[in-house]
């Protein structure tokens, strides 16, 4: 199959489009720069210009591809809300191309879209519409484009990691370095799941090849790591001291990051690994957290 990825030069994407490549598939990386353009090529893939504030763009990829995998995220954070709807407009985008076609749209999303209640781990079967996380928007984008006949399926995701870079933990890190001070919120027991990136591309891939319109798999290896573990390793890393912080002073100290570090997000994979046959084998979260360079 030819595949258009969004987000292909991204740290997942990166992982990913040697993985379709390596299953003899083509890819079609969207790129907005010469330096992706360069590294697109020396991959094997080819290159289609453009970006997610240009959906004409999206479109005319998405139109030459046997299938799309969407990647690509805006990660200013501190305007999640503002960006998750900036995703929803990309995705519909991307569907416009893809309507009646039966040509599978494999969209992003988080593992927290699937709690269904507070401790439990989240399944791919359950998703809440009214959701107060803005991320919902993706998945809603998801159920829009169905509507209009599009095959379309969600890989949600949790902390994403090797040794280099860790999702939201790479940002807990730079605040560790500039407070001197690795903090976590009450007891620290709230938890986040983990998979390595190898793993996440490999299912990415299953995904597209699968191609069930309406499926949810969750791309966990690991269903929760405690928030104080992860700030004890990323101490030890630093040479910091690892402190508690009230609710009330999370926020001065994490800033945008602070709401993320205080919520339990444990989440399941079971569904996920029974439908693809995808069992993750890469390192754990923490391991890769011991192996990281911080100076």
């Amino acid at each position: 199959m030819r595949i258009f990825v969004t987000g292909a030069t991204g740290f997942i994407g990166s992982t990913l489009v040697p993985e379709l490549i390596n299953a003899g598939h083509q890819v079609l990386g969207l790129t907005r720069s010469d330096a992706g353009a360069k590294s697109l090529l020396a991959a094997g893939a080819e290159v289609h210009r453009g970006n997610l504030e240009d959906p004409d763009s999206l479109r005319a990829g998405a139109a030459k591809a046997d299938g799309v995998i969407h990647l690509a995220f805006d990660h200013d954070f501190s305007n999640f809300v503002a960006i998750c709807e900036k995703d929803r407009r990309a995705i519909e985008a991307l569907g416009d191309a893809l309507v009646g076609s039966n040509r599978p749209l494999v969209i992003t999303s988080g593992t927290g879209m699937g709690n269904a209640a507070p401790g439990k781990p989240a399944t791919e079967d359950h998703f809440d519409p009214n959701h107060p996380n803005p991320r919902k928007s993706s998945e809603l984008a998801a159920a829009s484009v169905a509507e209009r006949g599009v095959n379309v399926s969600v890989v949600r995701l949790p902390q994403v990691h090797d040794t280099f870079k860790q999702g939201l933990i790479t940002y807990a890190v730079a605040v560790a370095r500039e407070k001197g001070i690795s903090a976590y919120v009450g007891d620290g027991l709230n938890r986040w799941p983990a998979a390595h990136v190898l793993d996440t591309a490999r299912l990415y891939r299953l995904a597209l090849e699968k191609a069930e319109a309406g499926a949810r798999y969750n791309a966990v290896a690991e269903e929760g790591v405690t928030v104080r573990d992860i700030a004890e390793v990323i101490g030890r890393g630093l040479k910091v001291p690892v402190a508690s912080l009230s609710q009330e002073d999370a926020a001065g100290h994490f800033g945008w990051l602070a709401p993320f570090v205080g919520w339990d997000m444990p989440a399941s994979s079971a569904q996920t690994q029974e439908r693809l046959g995808w069992h993750p084998t890469g390192p754990g979260l923490i391991a890769d957290l011991e192996q990281m360079k911080y100076s």
